[in-house]
């Protein structure tokens, strides 16, 4: 190798090697655009972890959980989330056709959520609730959520002979204004809690 060649390998090294130091600080300095536009959903269990969610449910007992929003957007949002109760036969949001249940909203919690920024609210619910005569349906009455009791009209559960059980769905859908048609939209997120009524 030449003198000449030498030294050209020597000032790529030496520039290899004083980008990569600086690299640590280069990534403060440098912004890089954003390619990933979302929005998260959660909820959580009442030790504020994504563990000991209420499952079996007692009539009249309190329950916590807390509900989150994540805005990753790239713009400041409106948040409805709209909360229903289901049965095992009743609808409930679609993941594969992105679609929300049909049932009608038992409560809706609206929220403002900037831009790179959380929301998140605890939530308590209890459920009101009796077995009928036959042993066959639990009728739920209503369902109070923070303090507020909700109108379930005449929701039954039915015996789900498989899980030997009688279950219905505690759900949050997503949907965020449109500022283009001045509605709100589904959002394609949900998440909800499956109750177990039996005892």
């Amino acid at each position: 190798m030449s003198l000449e060649e030498h030294k050209v390998l020597f000032i790529v090294v030496l520039g290899v090697l004083v980008l990569f130091a600086a690299s640590p600080g280069l990534t403060r300095l440098l912004v890089l655009p954003r390619t990933e536009f979302f929005t998260e959903l959660w909820l959580l269990g009442p030790n504020h972890k994504a563990e000991d969610y209420p499952f079996n449910v007692t009539a009249g007992e309190e329950y916590q959980v807390f509900l989150g929003i994540g805005n990753r957007l790239g713009y400041a949002a409106y948040y409805k989330v709209a909360v229903k109760l289901s049965n095992q036969n009743q609808s409930r949001p679609d993941s594969f056709n992105r679609t929300p249940s049909t049932l009608p909203p038992l409560y809706e919690i609206r929220a403002f959520v900037a831009d790179e920024d959380k929301w998140e609210t605890p939530l308590t619910f209890s459920l009101t609730y009796n077995r009928d005569e036959n042993q066959s349906h639990i009728q739920v009455h209503d369902v109070t959520l923070d303090n507020a009791q909700l109108n379930v009209g005449s929701f039954t559960s039915s015996w789900d002979s498989e899980k030997n059980g009688f279950y219905c769905n505690l759900f949050f859908e997503a949907w965020i204004y449109n500022t283009e048609t001045s509605s709100f939209h589904y959002h394609e997120r949900f998440v909800g809690l499956w109750l177990n009524m039996t005892a």
